[in-house]
Order: structure tokens, then sequence, then C-alpha cells
């Protein structure tokens, strides 16, 4: 195995490189678009954005080897995406769940048509893990001897069996991170919107599920103190050429390395450095792309990117903590169960 200096060089010039190539093949739609600027003559990425997309995260196994998708495998995908927002009731004798027509996945595959997000490995799909890490999975908490064995509970949403207290739901269940919003962001069910500020000391990025907000940081100044532990990290910003790469470290053991959806982690954010890179591609679109470097959880690193489409409506602030009750009545039912 690479040592992690090795490594981490190595991932980020394979990196750029197939970066350049998704960026000219993006731009090529648009060669006499040149970005916006700021006062200070940086690329304005201020806005509204929606990173929603139907495109997996890993490639699907009906598209094993394929890398991207031909025009009848969009169409259908994009019908079914379509199709799934048609309004149902539920089951009968259920009370079922949110209306199937008031997610917000999504409709359309990412720009290049490709099969997943994920570039690097090749085959579209999260590599090996390292020795002794597990890739924990939501749906085996029925299994009490695993239960007693995943905290903290890293999870995006849910939890663990027979929770002993409010610290074994999962993340964004206690209303602590989003389930999509990670750092790196993942489209899912709804809520897939950020919006951007900047300034030459700051660009702030404001995502609009449990309105979490990360600040990075523009002016040099090193990371925090590695004993200073953050739930979204400790976020470094510099400019390349027309990009905009952020560095985020620090982030705390009570996160995952990588949450490839919200019911399933692998690893400790402890050992997690994100690197991510956003670059205006035309008007209303925004590149984002993300790099997954922790030689401590995967044998290879993580490369992934998807489309961000400029989004003309207001963020409204999604107040998770102030209108969710629901854990709270839990505990407070449990109590009276006991009284009783």
């Amino acid at each position: 195995m690479l040592n992690r200096s090795c490594a981490t060089v190595l991932a980020v010039s394979v990196w750029l490189g197939l970066s350049a190539g998704i960026f000219a093949e993006q731009n090529s739609r648009s060669e006499a678009w040149s970005s916006p600027k700021t006062a200070s003559g940086h690329p304005d990425l201020q806005g509204v954005w929606d990173y929603g997309t139907i495109t997996p995260l890993e490639r699907p196994a009906e598209f094993a080897g394929q890398a991207t998708l031909t025009d009848e495998d969009v169409a259908e995908l994009e019908q079914r995406a379509a199709d799934r927002t048609i309004d149902r009731a539920p089951p009968p004798g259920s009370v079922g769940g949110y209306n199937q027509h008031w997610f917000d996945r999504g409709s359309t595959v990412v720009d290049g048509r490709r099969t997943s997000l994920i570039v690097e490995p090749a085959d579209g799909r999260l590599p090996a893990v390292q020795p002794g890490i597990v890739r924990y999975v939501d749906a085996d908490r029925a299994n009490s001897e695993y239960a007693a064995a995943v905290a903290p509970v890293r999870l995006r949403t849910g939890g663990v069996v027979i929770p002993a207290g409010p610290e074994d739901r999962g993340l964004a269940e206690r209303c602590l991170l989003g389930f999509n919003t990670g750092p790196p962001m993942i489209s899912s069910a709804y809520n897939n919107n950020i919006q951007i500020f900047q300034n030459d000391e700051y660009v702030v990025i404001v995502n609009e599920m449990v309105h979490d907000v990360r600040r990075v940081v523009m002016d040099g100044r090193p990371h925090l103190s590695s004993t200073i532990r953050q739930w979204l990290g400790d976020s470094r910003g510099h400019w390349d050429g027309e990009t905009l790469v952020v560095e985020t470290t620090n982030f705390t053991g009570h996160t995952a390395s990588f949450n490839p959806g919200p019911t399933s982690w692998i690893g400790s954010g402890e050992t997690l450095r994100l690197v991510e890179r956003f670059t205006r591609t035309d008007d209303d679109s925004l590149l984002y792309e993300f790099l997954i470097d922790d030689s401590v959880t995967f044998t290879e690193p993580v490369r992934a990117a998807s489309t961000m489409s400029r989004n003309e409506n207001t963020l409204f602030e999604y107040a998770c903590h102030e209108g969710n009750y629901g854990l709270q009545n839990v505990l407070r039912g449990a109590r009276e169960a006991e009284r009783r």
C-alpha cells in the first residue's frame, strides 16, 4: 500500500487530469462563454444551486462495464423518475410516509450521461475497505450483536435497535446533520439545494437541509489544531484558475469517513481529508467534484462528480430542530410508561 502522502499526490494528480477532461467536455458546449467575476476578479459562484439528480452514487449492476448511458437508457431512467412522482395512497392499514409527489430527488441524469457519480475507481463502485474497517448498513439493525458494536451512530437517518437514549438515533434524525449535506454533498430524497455567498476572505456554503452552514476560509491561514474536531470539519479554500478548491479536515469521529447513503456509513471522520472543486461551466451550471482521501478507510481514493443547476427560487430555512418534536415525545412516552 502507498504511504498516505504518496497516495494523496497520486490521487490528486489523476483527479486533476480527469477533472480537466470533464470540464473540457462541459465547456465545449459554450466556448464563447466566460465566467462572471467578482470585484476582485475571482469567478462568481454566488446563488442558489440544485444538486438533485437521478444518477446514483455507484454504478448499478445493470450498467456494469458501461461508463455512459445511451439515449434509450436516459429516456427510460427519466421516465421512471417521472412515474415515481405520481400521487399514490399508502397501503391499506398503513399511515404511510411522505407521499411520493412531495419528494424532490431530481429528474435528470448528470451532464455527460455517466452511469454513476463515482468516476474513480473506473468501475464506478466504491473501492474495498482496509482490513478491520466495516461497512455498516442500517438494515442490519435487527441484529443485536451488530447494534451493540456500532456506537457512535454515524448514520444520517435511522438508528440502532432498542436505543438506550437519543444518542443512539441517527444524526439527521437528531437534526444534527442533513442526510444529503455531507460534506461531500450527494443527491437524496429532497432539499438538494445550497446557496453560496463569497467575498475575498470567505466563501460560505448554506445547505437547505437542516440549514447547515460551512464557512470556507480563503486567506491562507492553516487548518485548526488536530485536537479541534467539528461536525462539518474545518474548511480552507483557494482558487485554481476558474475553480474553487476546498480542502476540509478535522472532522469529528461522531461522523463517518463516508456515507454512501443515509442508511449506511464507512469508517470514521477523524481520518478523512476531503477535497472539493466548484467550477462554473455556463450561466446555469456548476460542476461539483469531490475526492475522498482516506487511506485508513479505503484501499484507494474515491472521486466523484455531479452537476449543479441554478435555482432561481429563494432558499428558505429548513427548521429541523424547531419543528421536530418526535424524539422528545418518544422519550416522554417511555418515561410515562415507566411511571405506570
